[in-house]
């Protein structure tokens, strides 16, 4: 037995030294090629100099006079090179527009130095703006017509009309971004785009005075947090001088991927990615633990995980020593590398809890003596039957531990005070999670219905059979969370036939979960915006618009507490099979309390359908979405996408609605099939989206009133069609607040003020 166990010791030494022994380091480049330039690595598919060096199209130019290194024409300077992420991040010197005094409108191209290229801007950027009372866009070809563009990010700068001070700049909180509005402001750039044009529009096209102009203007598009608490902010805000030219390099992320000598690319959603086919994986990823994927912009590898290096060669991927990494584990305990991996243990003499700080402990005296008499066959086996079931015991105890902090980490208690007053509601409405990864076959990816603002969404078959829509949320971020929760405590108050039922939630995961129940039709926005002449008849669009209008009146005044939703979209309107509409995602709606009108928050919604009011006053109240519920009247008017439709002239869907009402043309814009089957409810449907969207939130009807008028108008054409019979009587019915006629004079007014204000709206991104 002692030669037994002595063998097995030498086994587990060599093993461990195996382990340990040093790797060769991984190759970056080619043999024989430059794989450095101006102090940046230059890993291949990348290179210079002979074409062996790089794969075609990854051509850059290595400057030796000025020891640069340069991508595409030259105006980019490389700065890093990553495998992993796919990106390039590159310099651009100098601000894309940049003038002492902007007394008109500009239009610049901007992109061209790297779409050119096969490059595509990424997500991790944002648009920054430093003047006086302007308004900046960066807009992309949509490719549907000459001149049709759609704006991927955009924000607008004010200055005092009474002095040339910037007080506010700087001035917020941490974490916050520099600017604030006042003199420069901020806008993220939400998803991966190909821009091909930078906008600069003046807010008062009439006043250029020098109160107005007095602050040097400047324009960029730079990596996200660049401009963030520097004193070239500063420097750029200053009245007296701006900073040289030369002193402004601002670095951008851009993306990549391999085309060129591999099959076509699959048709993919914007910003997907899939497997790669078998022939694109043999010929690209060259390493043994490399995986290739898919997308839009073309092919990349990546080391698995466990492994790090340049995939794209031969024996690329290498392993990597997780001990030597502690972000990369979490044992506490003797650390031991395996090739890919890495395993964990308690030091000899000692026993416990590996995966927690402390939970190693030395064994007792009693253990150490039954370790040293275990001597025989029968003592052996019984010292490996006891360790299994430490083991298991450990595993189980672990699970129960981190269920615990998860619970505590995802707000449990925050809920269960939410909840408490009803019992029968708590009891229910807690699932664990062992059941729902078994209802979604442990979250596969073929099980994922789609991404909302605040998560993933699977469909799942729990254990009863019943079919379920589960949401995940993104990442594990404690305002995330509180979201999260505060969706728990609205919806699990809300009993009405056109809001989404929740049936429970797990808080037992890194990330809570709330199970919905199953809303098998899709979404409005999936209905209207179809190919073809023809998507839902009038008949069930004004049925949807009755429906949604009464969820959010009964949110709004029919439960104890009032609910504000502010997020009403098309794309959160359910529809089930029998056309029934489902309001959802309340992951950032708002209690508003009895005695109050509204409330002060940060601005939040999705560009289109926010409030202007809201959005310059921040102050949220129950017309905000009100109005919201007017853009979705319009959208099923026209079927026309709040968010991406602009007239020729640059105004919005809203404005130019508006315009087109009070000028009689509205038929230029409204769906054909809506003129052909809506008849004389049309011109009423219009004047009551046109007093939903009032710019004045007072000047705009309640939602109750907005349910009475559409319940009328239903009403009257069931009543109509039993008749089978036309009366006159619908020129004369009152709705509520906007049943006067419209003067057309008052309403020109109205529509000239709106155009300028939605402008700045339109401008404006806010991530959902």
């Amino acid at each position: 037995m002692a030669i037994g166990s002595a063998a097995f010791a030498v086994v587990l030494a060599i093993a461990a030294a195996a382990a340990e022994s040093p790797a060769p380091a991984a190759p970056i480049g080619l043999a024989d090629c430059n794989t450095s330039c101006g102090g940046v690595s230059v890993p291949y598919p990348f290179g210079f100099g002979p074409p062996r060096c790089y794969w075609p199209g990854f051509n850059l130019t290595c400057d030796r006079s000025s020891g640069q290194l340069l991508l595409g024409d030259g105006t980019l300077r490389v700065a890093e090179i990553s495998l992993r992420n796919a990106t390039v991040r590159v310099v651009r010197s100098g601000s894309i527009i940049d003038s002492a005094s902007i007394t008109s409108d500009r239009n610049v191209s901007f992109g061209g130095s790297f779409m050119n290229h096969g490059y595509m801007l990424s997500n991790g950027n944002e648009l920054v703006l430093s003047g006086c009372n302007l308004v900046a866009t960066l807009v992309e070809d949509l490719g549907v017509g000459p001149g049709r563009s759609g704006i991927i990010s955009g924000c607008a700068s004010f200055c005092s009309f009474r002095n040339k001070k910037v007080d506010s700049v700087g001035q917020t909180g941490a974490g916050s971004k520099y600017c604030s509005g006042m003199a420069c402001c901020q806008a993220p750039i939400n998803y991966h785009s190909s821009p091909t044009q930078v906008r600069l529009r003046w807010l008062d096209a009439g006043n250029h005075s020098e109160a107005l102009t007095f602050l040097p203007t400047h324009v960029f598009v730079a990596e996200e947090g660049w401009f963030d608490q520097r004193p070239l902010a500063d420097q750029l805000l200053s009245v007296k001088q701006s900073p040289p030219r030369a002193a402004l390099e601002v670095p951008l992320v851009l993306l990549w991927g391999v085309r060129q000598g591999l099959p076509p690319l699959p048709n993919l959603p914007a910003n997907a990615t899939t497997a790669c086919s078998a022939d694109a994986d043999r010929v690209l990823c060259k390493s043994d633990h490399s995986v290739c994927a898919a997308g839009n912009l073309g092919y990349t590898c990546q080391c698995q995980q466990g492994y790090d290096g340049n995939p794209y060669l031969a024996h690329g991927c290498q392993d990597i020593n997780e001990c030597e990494r502690p972000q990369d584990h979490w044992c506490f305990g003797e650390c031991i590398n395996t090739i890919g991996g890495y395993k964990c243990q308690c030091p000899r003499g000692t026993h416990g809890n590996y995966t927690v700080r402390d939970g190693c402990i030395k064994s007792s005296a009693t253990g150490i003596s039954i370790g040293i008499g275990v001597g025989s066959a029968s003592g052996f086996m019984l010292l490996v039957l006891a360790g299994i079931f430490v083991t298991q015991r450990i595993k189980h105890k672990r699970q129960i531990m981190l269920k615990q902090k998860f619970f505590k980490q995802n707000r449990g208690q925050l809920l269960q005070q939410l909840v408490s007053p009803r019992a029968d509601i708590a009891e229910k409405m807690i699932i664990p999670v062992d059941e729902l990864a078994k209802a979604t076959n442990n979250f596969d990816k073929a099980r994922e219905l789609g991404g909302g603002g605040h998560g993933t969404v699977y469909k799942g078959i729990l254990s009863d059979l019943h079919v379920v829509a589960i949401k995940k949320s993104k990442i594990a971020v404690q305002k995330e969370i509180d979201e999260f929760i505060n969706e728990v405590a609205i919806l699990s108050q809300i009993n009405h036939r056109n809001v989404v039922k929740l049936l429970g939630c797990c808080l037992e995961t890194e990330v809570p979960l709330l199970v919905y129940e199953f809303i098998s039709n899709g979404t409005l926005y999936d209905h209207l915006h179809v190919e073809g002449p023809k998507s839902l008849s009038w008949v069930t669009r004004l049925r949807i618009a009755t429906e949604t209008a009464s969820a959010l009146a009964y949110l709004h005044s029919s439960v104890s507490i009032p609910i504000i939703h502010r997020d009403i979209k098309s794309s959160n309107i359910l529809l089930e099979e029998t056309m029934t509409s489902k309001v959802s995602d309340f992951g950032a709606s708002r209690y508003i309390p009895m005695d109050k009108t509204g409330l002060t928050t940060m601005v939040q919604g999705t560009i289109g359908y926010l409030d202007p009011m809201y959005f310059y006053t921040g102050r949220l109240t129950e017309k905000s979405d009100v109005y919201s519920f007017g853009v979705i009247l319009v959208e099923l008017l026209t079927r026309k996408k709040p968010f991406s439709y602009f007239f020729h002239d640059g105004d919005g869907l809203v404005s130019h609605f508006v315009n087109l009402l009070a000028t009689e043309n509205l038929a230029e814009i409204l769906d054909p099939q809506v003129i052909h089957e809506g008849g004389k409810e049309v011109h009423e449907v219009s004047i009551l989206a046109a007093s939903c969207i009032k710019l004045n939130g007072e000047d705009r009807p309640t939602m109750r009133q907005v349910e009475h008028a559409l319940e009328g108008l239903v009403s009257k054409k069931y009543v109509q069609t039993d008749m089978n019979v036309g009366t006159n009587e619908e020129n004369d019915i009152v709705m509520m607040n906007c049943s006067s006629k419209m003067e057309r004079r008052s309403t020109q007014e109205w529509s000239r003020r709106y155009s300028m204000e939605e402008e700045i709206l339109m401008s404006a991104r806010y991530p959902r």
